[in-house]
């Protein structure tokens, strides 16, 4: 496949999954609205381009890893966004997490432009996408995907074939329902035994030591010891995922009670100013 590849969006998963690319020998061009978060990936010797539509015209590959819908709008069909270039014979690969119905809704409206369009959500938050460890959640036609699975491989351990366009995002919230359902339980038996009088400690020891045990505990131990939350995967963005997934279950029926439930903690912890920590920090609105 080309070697010309354009990532837009310098956030803190961008930042992390472009080096990457240009590592394993591709030609990469960045974009970022604030410039300033694409020095350091320019000093390693990607280009960086002024706008969208700039960076459309030097890639063959489209990434976006945008924070939602409101900025793939802006980035896709906004003023000299990747719209404004001949697309034709170009693959668009939305990256970002949102809604199946929105990646559906965009795949349509990118229809007539001649570009093919992907969906490859991830699993795993900012250190896995350091490793290159994440995995790959992808959507579209088997050929394209095919075609694509190097590239995708230079970021990611696995690249997992969801089915046609909306069904890797259908898979990312799915995955998110059961993250975010994991973290708040957590806090709860936290909170629980502490207000009993036992220390977060031993509380930590116990589930660590047993059965219960598992990579993502582990991994979110040092927070929850410290009671401090660097950002790997921000709060704020594990409410908005949590709201999409409660709107797809609506539209398709599902009956998810716990997500509902666990969804108003996030938006609570969000409204305290837990937003940009790390979504570990849930438990912040349930003390």
């Amino acid at each position: 496949m080309s070697k010309r590849v354009s990532f837009l969006g310098m956030g803190i998963m961008g930042r992390a999954m472009a080096p990457h690319i240009l590592e394993a020998g591709y030609e990469l061009t960045v974009y970022n609205r604030n410039a300033e978060k694409t020095r350091e990936i320019a000093s390693k010797g990607a280009h960086v381009a002024a706008t969208p539509e700039d960076a459309a015209k030097s890639g063959d590959v489209l990434i976006c890893m945008l924070t939602g819908p409101e900025a793939l709008e802006d980035v896709v069909f906004g003023e000299r966004g990747l719209s404004g270039a001949d697309l034709q014979g170009k693959i668009i690969v939305n990256m970002s997490s949102v809604a199946p119905a929105y990646n559906l809704q965009l795949a349509s409206r990118l229809e007539e432009s001649g570009a093919a369009f992907v969906e490859a959500p991830v699993s795993g938050s900012k250190k896995p996408a350091e490793e290159g460890n994440l995995v790959i959640l992808a959507g579209g036609g088997d050929k394209v995907l095919e075609e694509l699975e190097p590239l995708f491989l230079t970021m990611g351990k696995k690249v997992i074939r969801c089915g046609p366009v909306g069904r890797g995002a259908m898979m990312k919230m799915a995955i998110n329902i059961l993250l975010g359902t994991f973290i708040e339980g957590l806090a709860e038996m936290l909170n629980f035994g502490e207000k009993g009088g036992l220390s977060r400690d031993k509380l930590l020891d116990v589930v660590l030591a047993g059965p219960l045990s598992c990579d993502l505990f582990r991994m979110k131990e040092e927070m929850l010891r410290n009671e401090e939350y660097p950002v790997q995967f921000p709060l704020k963005h594990m409410a908005k995922d949590l709201k999409f997934a409660v709107d797809t279950a609506f539209e398709n029926g599902s009956t998810m009670p716990t997500a509902h439930t666990i969804m108003q903690f996030y938006r609570r912890a969000v409204e305290l100013g837990f937003g940009d920590d790390d979504f570990t920090a849930v438990g912040e609105a349930l003390r």
